[in-house]
């Protein structure tokens, strides 16, 4: 089977005033947005009452380099089964892909940018 998603990993988006905006989240709609500015939503099923994955939602400064040289306030990170089939994938089809990638305690991480100019994240989780 090629690479693909398996689900969406993280939505992460620009703020002027980060602290303020995660209290309104917070205020209005009951976030429990934590110190370093964001949520954990931990995946459940009745088959799998664990939790075997998150969703991360966070804010990020308006001056963040996280986003590359994208113009767009927002990324997603989406999570895929094989980063590197992905990404060679789409440099296969002319896709701008970073040239960097990342591996950490937390997965591999690489990133794309779409048409439009949108910076997409992928992540693989770590087995």
């Amino acid at each position: 089977m090629p690479p693909r998603v398996t689900g969406i990993g993280g939505v992460f988006f620009k703020a002027r005033d980060p602290k303020a905006l995660g209290a309104w989240y917070r205020d209005n709609l009951g976030l429990d947005v934590s110190e370093w500015g964001g949520v954990v939503f931990q995946w459940q099923t009745p088959e799998y009452p664990q939790p075997d994955g998150s969703t991360i939602w966070s804010l990020f400064p308006g001056d963040s380099k996280q986003f590359g040289t994208s113009p767009a306030p927002f990324m997603i990170n989406y999570r895929v089964d094989d980063l590197e089939g992905m990404i060679a994938s789409l440099r296969a089809k002319g896709c701008a892909v970073d040239e960097k990638t990342q591996d950490s305690e937390y997965g591999k991480f690489g990133w794309v940018m779409d048409p439009e100019g949108n910076r997409i994240e992928l992540w693989q989780p770590p087995a």
